[in-house]
């Protein structure tokens, strides 16, 4: 039977072994990550690219055209075209300079009035009935 010495070393041995595997994943997952950081910060870079170029020669080319003779697929030229057009962004509202216009244009509260009762839902409306109820014939 081993002592508790020997008990403790085995322990820590096998720990040491794990953490070391630990440690070259998380490394190797930096490093990759790292590289896609990258790899996307160039690949937009290119996509912008050719979504300007596609733009600028929109006048003398059209995207149909530039599918059939470089055999890129048309929805991706359209794709990278659209991504060069700014998108439209929504106007601000105009900032309000003192509280008391905020005060004046503010609707008053509603005063406090018991909740309207809500409709009932379809499940709870019972269903019209014709006056002749059919049920089918049961053979005795």
């Amino acid at each position: 039977m081993p002592t508790a010495e020997e008990i403790e070393r085995r322990v820590e041995a096998a720990d040491a072994a794990r953490s070391e595997r630990r440690s070259a994943a998380a490394r190797r997952v930096r490093d990759l990550a790292e590289r896609h950081a990258e790899l996307a910060e160039e690949l937009g870079g290119v996509e912008r690219e050719l979504g300007e170029v596609l733009s600028e020669s929109g006048d003398v080319i059209e995207i149909e055209e530039l599918a059939v003779f470089t055999d890129i697929p048309a929805s991706d030229l359209v794709r990278w075209l659209d991504n060069t057009k700014p998108s439209r962004t929504k106007r601000k509202k105009p900032a309000v300079t003192s509280h008391a216009k905020t005060a004046q244009t503010r609707k008053p509260d509603a005063p406090n009035s018991p909740a309207k009762p809500k409709p009932a839902a379809a499940r709870d409306v019972p269903l019209a009935r014709d006056a002749i109820m059919h049920t089918p014939a049961v053979a005795s």
